[in-house]
């Protein structure tokens, strides 16, 4: 896999297919192949004539592992999407994050909304607007000895996701702590882009995508019927709607 450096880190990244390039930005503890990879997404998007670009966050994957909560910032995320379409030289691209990656893309179009056609906001609604209550519990759960340790259900959760793609737990805790950048309405109404809220009915964790895209202007909503936070990731129907929000952006 190829790699690049933002701010002297190297990081994984794919670059496959042609034709509008579009960014995939995955969540916390994932990595390219759980997120987009063993997901379908990549062949989707590159069967629907369409490049395909995504990579693996610091501290993800097969990317650089840093232990410094203070180099997980969303700003340095941004900052790494930002150097990753230097290094390709695309001026523009669709952008789809889930998650914590929806977090990052969201701050991205704020900071770089030339660079952004289009913005897709998976698996995160109305928790976009606020912080996590819980992080300081969930990163006690990533350092736990064992997932069967964890008392609190929430936070065990992504201790047993984190086991599963097999992430690197006390990189992944130093993430967790990270200092966060609130996205408030003032923010959130600078997004000019067309805009997809995508969320499971089931999803516990993203919060309403209705009460979220009210602040983005001209925001369409996708509920993805019967499916939770993990669940909703490969859904067709997720996919389904994506595709035709792309071929009617502008």
């Amino acid at each position: 896999m190829p790699i690049f450096t933002s701010d002297g880190i190297d990081l994984r990244y794919i670059d496959e297919g042609e034709g509008d390039p579009i960014l995939l930005v995955h969540g916390f503890a994932s990595n390219i192949e759980v997120n987009w990879g063993g997901t379908g997404w990549v062949k989707t998007l590159v069967d629907d004539g369409r490049r395909v670009i995504a990579f693996d966050h610091r501290g993800h994957g097969q990317s650089a592992k840093l232990y410094d909560p203070e180099q997980y910032t969303l700003h340095h995320m941004a900052d790494d999407a930002q150097a990753l379409l230097d290094r390709l030289s695309l001026p523009r691209v669709d952008l789809i994050g889930y998650s914590m990656g929806a977090r990052v893309s969201a701050l991205f179009a704020i900071l770089h909304p030339e660079r952004v056609r289009s913005l897709v906001i998976g698996g995160m609604g109305a928790r976009l607007l606020t912080m996590s209550s819980n992080w300081e519990a969930i990163a006690k759960a990533l350092e736990a000895p064992s997932a069967d340790a964890v008392p609190d259900a929430y936070a065990r959760d992504f201790r047993v996701f984190a086991d599963r793609t097999k992430g690197d737990l006390r990189a992944l805790a130093a993430c967790m702590r990270a200092s966060r950048t609130a996205l408030g309405p003032d923010l959130l109404a600078q997004i000019a882009c067309p805009t997809l809220v995508a969320v499971g009915t089931e999803d516990v964790v993203a919060g309403s995508p209705y009460d979220l895209a009210k602040h983005i202007s001209g925001a369409e909503v996708l509920s993805i019927p019967g499916r939770d936070h993990n669940r909703a990731v490969g859904d067709p129907r997720f996919k389904d709607g994506v595709l035709a929000f792309l071929a009617g952006r502008a």
